[in-house]
């Protein structure tokens, strides 16, 4: 059994978390410059078995895709391309920079450290991951 990966895209950093290789603990593996990205997926997914790659599905209060979602889906599309024996999936991540926010004020971290927004993707990453792994969807999979 492989690893599961989440993303949270974002146009200039993106947060990435993953799972033990049980599926157990869900756990932030960092934020990468988008620009890089490929690069560091390449590499993690080399090193690491991965068998699913959840990206965020960025939406509006209403349901709507964002306008983030137009960087997002050539993403995922090049995602599928370049692992086909990879299950990718786009899961609902409406408030989980709000979340992570939270959740980084809630722990006691400093002043300095809560503004800083890097750390704030890779929370909201853990945080899609987490929601996914609860997810009806991912019971079917």
């Amino acid at each position: 059994m492989g690893r599961i990966l989440a993303i949270d895209y974002g146009t200039k950093r993106t947060g990435i978390a993953v799972t033990d290789p049980l599926r157990i603990v869900p756990g932030g593996l960092g934020t990468v410059a988008t620009h890089e990205l490929q690069t560091y997926l390449a590499g993690y997914m080399g090193r690491e078995q991965v068998d699913i790659i959840v990206v965020g599905h960025a939406t509006n209060m209403n349901g709507e895709d964002s306008a983030s979602m137009k960087q997002i889906r050539p993403f995922v599309e090049k995602l599928r391309k370049q692992y086909p024996d990879k299950k990718i999936l786009m899961f609902d991540e409406r408030f989980t920079s709000v979340i992570a926010q939270r959740a980084i004020l809630e722990s006691g971290i400093g002043k300095m450290a809560r503004r800083n927004k890097a750390l704030v993707d890779e929370v909201s990453a853990t945080i899609i991951l987490e929601s996914f792994m609860d997810s009806k969807l991912y019971k079917e999979i």
